[in-house]
């Protein structure tokens, strides 16, 4: 487990595919006042690099760990030491290398990789992952992530990621299951969105993930 205390933290993580680095820290304050806390910039993002540094040198400026801000699609150690030499605090992955897990745990990042399988998962939690990102969640399937999660050390964190929109349909099953937070990319943000259209976007998943957390 990370140094960063994942319980003070929104556990939604909002996924900006395709942002650019002139729009990043606009967009991300959109999201910042609408509840989120945790911003990930895919790296098949335009200058993505870029833009992840934006994101720590205005948001974790002098160590600050009020947020999480990172890279998702980092599947290879070399790309994990790129986003690390950023000084991000937030590293998200589609696959399951332990490499790169271990890297970025020794480097202070709250690192999710992605998993289907009971194999991967406990291999990620084996190399030290802070959690477990569902993906695509649709492979699982509600009885696919029920049958995996029963045999969860008690406690993992279960992030699904894929097809998630801002309702309770799409939700409650998931969070019935087990899910205590999730990855939310093409419902919550696009890159011809307008301002407004994200702001709407961030404030429904909030207003819905908070009512079925009571």
């Amino acid at each position: 487990m990370n140094k960063f205390n994942l319980e003070q933290q929104f556990p939604l993580i909002a996924i900006i595919r395709g942002v650019l680095p002139n729009d990043v820290i606009r967009i991300a304050k959109i999201l910042i006042e609408e509840g989120f806390t945790m911003i990930e910039v895919p790296l098949n993002s335009p200058d993505a690099l870029d833009s992840i540094k934006r994101l720590v040198d205005e948001f974790l400026v002098n160590n600050n760990t009020q947020y999480f801000v990172g890279a998702g699609t980092v599947t290879t150690v070399q790309k994990a030491k790129d986003v690390i030499a950023t000084g991000a605090n937030l590293v998200v992955t589609p696959n399951m290398n332990p490499e790169v897990i271990k890297l970025s745990i020794a480097a202070g990042c709250a690192t999710f990789p992605g998993v289907v399988t009971p194999t991967e998962a406990f291999g990620a939690l084996e190399a030290g992952a802070t959690g477990i990102k569902l993906f695509p969640v649709s492979a699982l399937g509600e009885d696919g992530f029920k049958a995996l999660n029963s045999v969860l050390p008690k406690g993992t964190l279960c992030f699904p990621v894929g097809g998630i929109d801002p309702t309770e349909e799409s939700m409650k099953p998931l969070m019935d299951i087990g899910a205590q937070g999730f990855g939310l990319g093409s419902s919550l943000y696009k890159p011809n969105m307008s301002d407004e259209e994200i702001r709407s976007a961030a404030k429904a998943f909030v207003s819905t993930f908070k009512k079925l957390s009571k």
